[in-house]
């Protein structure tokens, strides 16, 4: 009974130490969602040295942004007008963030429904005190439009919530119901730059209707961090390198999909990135097949997995060089890939001892940013590499390049204020992100992971754009795709 009583106080003690050192240690984080407007503010002030911002890696903590904000606030002399009532507006909105950077006092606790929170900022629903904050947004969307004279019509609506528990916890969540109406629809949005969906439609059920698409698509994520890292778990959209119209390593293509992630940054001039994702294959399991009460046949999916880690450097401030490795495989969780720092193909080399039908697939990639070398311009290039012969490299004989790239240049303000030019141009040879290991693609739901357009393709794309007022821009863009035929998988490993 002694005994009994004496390890349950340790375990108490234990626990009650931990949770300690992990509230002393730890503060919360919310990630900022991929499409809000602070990403290309920030970005632009960047490629004109307003503020030095590093985005390779998305989404970003909203407190780093925060960060950024307060950094080109005290540049403001170099600020346009427009730029000044941008920043005005995003401080409103990342108020809370921004107190966290200025380890602001004890706050009063506050509930606001349908009205402004303390920072003057609109919410839905806004809760704040010392344990506790949270913000709630109502989403509704609708476009009208036509194609080839027929109409259609695309109408969403959902939540989306993000807040911190205590000192140690930031979450956040967002759901969204979709709905897609007419003839001309895109239904699977294959070869777009939209991203692609699990739809219920005549192509998924029976008797379904043939001019409608419904989905929906949830994401969330729960994350904490301290001095010099953060660890997150969740389900959401990942990107990968720099891209206006697709992006050839990690992209918004495929739905969002569940993953832990690691970001360790010691120094300014390191930061370490590692993330592990939970892919779906749409490979059927023939071993797992069953009939139900019903006489149906039960099934389900193969596993599929990738691991993924990179290492940014900036040298000088507005440069940044980022190399990368990750590996695409199946069938079962492998402790390997979950350590960050694994050689990740010499890993596969290990576990498939060398044979090629145990293996998996490995890829390289590597990126470069320059903001503000040019003044107002940002240059970018992204490199994919799925199989590259070093051996005879330009040899058109006997190379096997299954590679992929994007060059691209940005110039804002551009002979007037608010005025950004991008131009870029990306090619994927044939057989890039295939395998011939259905499980093991560069996909995820059937979608490729890097660039919308898949292999054997290239593009060029072009926009103008001109900010007119806070929240109101006008855009021109126009781009020219080839894609030539998908290639026979036997061809993929044969040599010309």
């Amino acid at each position: 009974m002694l005994t009994k009583l004496f390890f349950n106080i340790n375990k108490t003690l234990l626990i009650t130490f931990l949770l300690v050192i992990v509230s002393s240690a730890f503060s919360q984080v919310v990630y900022e969602p991929l499409h809000r407007d602070v990403y290309n503010f920030l970005s632009r002030l960047s490629q004109r040295s307003v503020i030095d911002f590093h985005d390779e890696i998305r989404p970003l903590a909203r407190k780093y942004i925060a960060e950024k904000l307060l950094e080109a606030e005290n540049n403001l002399n170099q600020l346009t007008k427009l730029e000044k009532e941008e920043l005005k507006f995003f401080k409103k909105d990342f108020h809370h963030e921004i107190w966290l950077n200025n380890d602001g006092e004890k706050q009063i606790e506050h509930m606001e429904f349908f009205s402004n929170d303390p920072a003057g900022r609109w919410r839905f629903f806004s809760y704040g005190s010392d344990a506790f904050k949270v913000n709630l947004s109502l989403i509704l969307g609708a476009e009208i439009g036509s194609l080839d004279e027929e109409k259609r019509t695309h109408f969403w609506n959902g939540f989306y919530t993000y807040g911190y528990i205590t000192d140690v916890l930031g979450v956040s969540f967002d759901f969204r119901d979709n709905a897609e109406n007419g003839t001309t629809i895109d239904k699977d949005k294959r070869f777009s730059p939209v991203t692609g969906v699990n739809e219920r439609s005549n192509h998924t059920i029976v008797n379904y209707s043939i001019d409608k698409i419904e989905y929906s698509e949830a994401k969330g994520i729960i994350a904490t961090d301290w001095d010099w890292g953060t660890v997150a778990v969740g389900k959401d959209f990942l990107e990968w390198g720099y891209g206006e119209n697709g992006l050839m390593v990690i992209s918004q293509k495929p739905p969002s999909y569940p993953f832990i992630r690691l970001d360790v940054y010691p120094v300014e001039w390191l930061s370490f990135n590692y993330f592990h994702g939970w892919l779906a294959s749409d490979v059927f399991d023939s071993t797992d097949i069953y009939y139900s009460t019903t006489g149906n046949q039960r099934f389900s999916f193969r596993d599929k997995f990738i691991a993924s880690h990179t290492l940014t450097l900036r040298p000088l401030k507005g440069l940044d060089v980022s190399l990368g490795e990750s590996i695409v495989y199946s069938d079962k969780l492998e402790v390997l890939y979950l350590f960050p720092l694994t050689f990740f193909r010499l890993a596969d080399h290990y576990l498939s001892r060398q044979q090629n039908s145990a293996g998996n697939n490995a890829q390289f990639f590597a990126s470069i940013s320059s903001r503000g070398h040019l003044k107002n311009t940002h240059l970018y290039g992204t490199l994919f590499i799925d199989e590259i012969t070093l051996n005879g490299l330009f040899d058109s004989q006997s190379q096997r390049n299954q590679i992929g790239f994007t060059l691209g240049s940005s110039i804002t303000d551009l002979l007037i204020d608010n005025l950004t030019v991008k131009l870029e141009y990306s090619k994927i040879y044939p057989y890039a992100y295939d395998h011939f290991i259905s499980t093991t693609t560069y996909e995820s739901a059937s979608y490729v992971l890097g660039h919308w357009m898949g292999n054997n393709a290239d593009q060029v794309y072009a926009s103008l754009k001109y900010r007119i007022i806070r929240g109101l821009e006008a855009k021109v863009w126009t781009r020219f795709v080839r894609q030539g035929e998908k290639g026979d998988p036997d061809g993929q490993y044969e040599q010309p």
